[in-house]
């Protein structure tokens, strides 16, 4: 029986298709020969289920940091706890903005073709309430996927899991302790949550969760940690799942340490792949080509390099299956 990885292999050659498996096999390339992997995840992969694949990847070594949206930070805990009560909207395209009042009415928040029930939103935040109180009383800190690890140390949470705990690439990342980094977190549902909760003097105050910046200097100091500089094996390699904040903020700690920290003997990335459906258009971040960032301190001339122009629900599992040997 012919696997995933056979038929890519005999099938992937030619436009987008060849870049597919040109960039699975330049990731293999980078990690036998000693590199790491930062992944990079924009749009709403974990409501489409990207944990499923990503969990394996982390847990087989192949994945070493994670930087993504606060949005699919909380989804793939969304989906853990209550992916039965969400609800599938096949005719998506077609809804009425009635439709979507009465969507609104149910409390249901709709993603593209799925809806999630405000419930299960509800049901996370009391956790987390309780561990950002804890935080307060104790004068500690800690940064948006910590709590969230905190929420899943709770005793018997597992009982309340819907999906098979390998569903989870968060909880890939507990149990790897692998870093998460969540640029821009206070835009999210959680965000907001915590946000509120200061307004309404729940909380005493916003440093209880580590602001962006201080996640970029604990990025840094990660990179130099793990660029493999002395020890002659390629830096850390950088997967791009769509664009925006997710994929711009982590990428920036290279020009940051060469340039601002002015240890210009750091290493610039040593794998580049991104996928996006962004077109290249005049001053665009998601849809600019892997050269521009030449000019930004990001990557050099050598980089391996893939732009891959297509869906990345449907490219990135294919990457993943590759690499899982599937």
């Amino acid at each position: 029986m012919s696997t995933v990885r056979d038929f890519m292999a005999r099938h992937f050659l030619h436009f987008n298709s060849r870049e597919v498996v040109a960039a699975a096999r330049a990731w293999e390339d980078h990690l036998a020969a000693g590199g790491k992997m930062m992944v990079t995840l924009a749009g709403a992969m974990s409501t489409a289920r990207i944990g499923g694949l990503l969990g394996r990847l982390i847990r087989a070594g192949k994945v070493h940091g994670v930087t993504c949206t606060g949005a699919n930070l909380e989804e793939d805990l969304f989906a853990l706890f209550a992916y039965n009560e969400y609800e599938s909207i096949p005719d998506w395209r077609a809804l009425t903005a009635a439709d979507e009042t009465a969507l609104l009415e149910r409390g249901m928040n709709r993603v593209t073709d799925m809806c999630i029930p405000e419930t299960v939103m509800r049901a996370i935040e009391r956790p987390l309430a309780a561990a950002w109180k804890r935080a307060a009383a104790e004068g500690s800190r800690h940064f948006p996927y910590e709590y969230l690890w905190q929420v899943l140390d709770t005793p018997g949470i597992e009982d309340e899991f819907v999906l098979p705990r390998e569903e989870s690439w968060v909880l890939a990342c507990k149990e790897t302790n692998t870093p998460i980094w969540t640029p821009g977190w206070e835009d999210s549902t959680l965000g907001n949550k915590f946000a509120a909760e200061v307004f309404r003097g729940h909380l005493p105050n916003h440093s209880l969760v580590k602001p962006g910046t201080e996640q970029l200097e604990h990025l840094m100091r990660w990179y130099l940690a793990n660029c493999g500089k002395d020890e002659g094996r390629p830096s850390v390699g950088f997967f791009q799942i769509g664009g925006g904040i997710a994929g711009d903020f982590p990428i920036c700690a290279v020009p940051a340490l060469i340039q601002d920290c002015f240890l210009e003997d750091t290493p610039y990335w040593a794998y580049f792949c991104q996928i996006s459906d962004a077109v290249t258009s005049y001053g665009g971040y998601s849809g600019a080509v892997p050269n521009e960032k030449i000019t930004w301190g990001k990557l050099e001339e050598s980089t391996p390099k893939f732009m891959i122009q297509s869906d990345a629900t449907i490219v990135a599992p294919l990457i993943f299956a590759w690499l899982l040997d599937e």
